[in-house]
């Protein structure tokens, strides 16, 4: 088990909306100081204006940062050590899941963004901010997990999923590179949750859709009950390599179970 400070300044890429956005709020609420940050100074400068709305606008900082080059995401990593003395949690959380279909229907623009963003900036973000902490004695790195991470398979989204795949062998392989430094690697797997990411895959689809929506609602999670969450477990974590999975497989059978009696709906 190792010690670290309180923590108190995070970062978290790909954070404009969806989890990322609901993690800046969560941690916020519990008093942190949080650095957002998305592909476009534009997103990124409306995201800090409705975070400082609701908190103390001097806890909120954005910078644009596109997680695929190396130099923005040193660029973060400085920008925000600058702004708060340090940086305690780093969450690489930056994903992308292209559109639903068969490996061999996907173009190769789709693909190499696929790949770039989920498991390129993953690396770049653990590299900035494993040299960063070990500059500063202390710190933890949690990298977003996802569909395909447990190695389970669902087709048309091999490309995602083998990317989530990659990200938990890395993730496991960085904690134990880590494991006689001060610094914490761990994992977030925070189940199947309502965001546009998942819209997003039935986006010139509207009929597949409509039936996907159906188990979604019984699965999926609603963003700002999974966020507070994972917030609290990382600010409590000292183990490193420690996998923070919200859901289990009893939870996800007792959806289904109960499904019949309990209406949820989380996409409308």
């Amino acid at each position: 088990m190792k010690t670290m400070p309180t923590p108190k300044n995070i970062v978290i890429t790909g954070s404009t909306r969806g989890i990322g956005c609901g993690l800046a709020d969560s941690f916020l609420q519990l008093g942190c100081a949080v650095t957002v940050s998305g592909r476009n100074r534009e997103s990124t400068e409306a995201v800090v204006g409705q975070l400082a709305v609701k908190h103390d606008p001097s806890r909120v900082f954005g910078l644009a940062c596109d997680v695929t080059v190396p130099a923005q995401v040193t660029s973060l990593w400085e920008g925000s050590a600058t702004r708060f003395g340090g940086v305690d949690i780093w969450v690489n959380n930056a994903g992308y899941s292209g559109e639903t279909g068969m490996a061999w229907e996907r173009p190769a623009e789709e693909i190499q963004s696929v790949v770039a963003t989920n498991l390129l900036g993953v690396i770049f973000g653990s590299q900035a901010a494993l040299r960063g902490m070990q500059a500063q004695g202390h710190g933890a790195i949690y990298n977003m997990e996802g569909m395909g991470s447990d190695g389970r398979k669902h087709a048309g989204l091999t490309f995602y999923g083998m990317t989530k795949y990659a990200v938990h062998y890395f993730t496991e392989s960085l904690a134990m590179e880590a494991k006689d430094t001060q610094i914490i690697v761990g994992g977030l797997r925070p189940g199947m949750v309502a965001t546009n990411l998942l819209r997003d895959r039935f986006i010139d689809r509207p009929e597949d859709w409509e039936r996907a929506k159906k188990i979604f609602n019984i699965l999926a999670e609603r963003v700002e009950d999974v966020t507070p969450w994972l917030a609290r477990a990382m600010l409590s974590n000292r183990r490193n390599g420690n996998i923070l999975s919200y859901s289990s497989p009893w939870k996800m059978m007792w959806k289904f179970i109960s499904s019949p009696i309990v209406k949820r709906q989380v996409f409308d």
